[in-house]
């Protein structure tokens, strides 16, 4: 609750509230490091209720997986329709905005940030607007310190470098210093400090664990390529040889024994090209 003044300028900096500027919000569910042993979550997530009861998920999500697409907007549905008690109204159902940041690419040759909604697909009428999915990819923000010029871009710089920087960058409104300085390794306890140490490693080992099987696979597949490449080409000499005994009148025993496979084989491919 300390923190709602940071909340309300992030999001009013990342997200188009159609000119209009959110002035409170109600935090659903404190944000809170999970204290589980292996470190299971890469991700942690804060639900926030606007002044005009939106509701926001806040998620940053490190690692990518299989389906997280689908759990987004399972999430975003689901807290949709959990506003309603058994015999309500669905005039009562309040907008719910799914904001998730990445540490990875989600969607190639695509800007830095996407925002998703119900439309019709020829003519993009909007159906409803009451889920709305937005997606900021982290790698895409390339902006250097010199180059902020905007709250949005101090913002995002933030969330990308904070755990890089060594100092507080100059020029920056309140909310961002505040932010800055609750990043800071140097407020935390010594439990608190170890825990992000232990989620750090656990995050770069998966990350590490990612890319060894990405390049073992494509290594795999390439040699699966050349090995299959040569199989089809021992293959197709075979059916040159054949073909070339046969228009010479060796009969099909003789081919057999000169090509060094079984008869029947030599008939097959015989059969076959006659049946061409």
């Amino acid at each position: 609750e300390d923190s709602k003044d940071i909340l309300l300028s992030f999001l009013n900096a990342v997200l188009d509230f159609g000119g209009r500027t959110i002035a409170d919000l109600t935090i659903v569910d404190p944000y809170n490091i999970p204290m589980l042993q292996g470190m299971k979550d890469t991700y942690v997530d804060v639900k926030a209720m606007l002044d005009d009861d939106s509701r926001v998920i806040i998620e940053m999500q490190v690692l990518n997986h299989e389906c997280f697409e689908k759990r987004i907007l399972y999430n975003a549905a689901k807290n949709y329709s959990l506003q309603l008690g058994q015999g309500e109204a669905y005039h009562l159902l309040n907008p719910v905005i799914a904001l998730t940041l990445t540490d990875f690419v989600m969607f190639p040759n695509q800007p830095l940030m996407n925002c998703f909604k119900l439309l019709e697909k020829q003519r993009f009428i909007e159906y409803s607007g009451d889920i709305e999915l937005v997606f900021i990819e982290l790698p895409k923000f390339l902006k250097t310190e010199t180059e902020l010029t905007t709250i949005q871009d101090k913002w995002l710089f933030f969330i990308k470098n904070a755990g890089k920087l060594n100092y507080i960058p100059n020029n920056l409104e309140q909310s961002l210093q505040k932010a800055f300085a609750i990043a800071n390794e140097a407020g935390l306890s010594a439990e608190e400090l170890e825990l992000q140490h232990r989620k750090r490693d656990f995050i770069f080992v998966n990350q590490s664990a990612l890319t060894l099987a990405t390049k073992q696979g494509i290594k795999q597949g390439i040699e699966q390529g050349i090995e299959l490449g040569i199989e089809q080409g021992i293959e197709q000499a075979r059916r040159t040889a054949i073909l070339n005994a046969h228009r010479a009148g060796l009969t099909p025993e003789t081919i057999a024994q000169i090509v060094q496979i079984d008869l029947a084989q030599v008939n097959a491919v015989l059969a076959e090209i006659a049946h061409k």
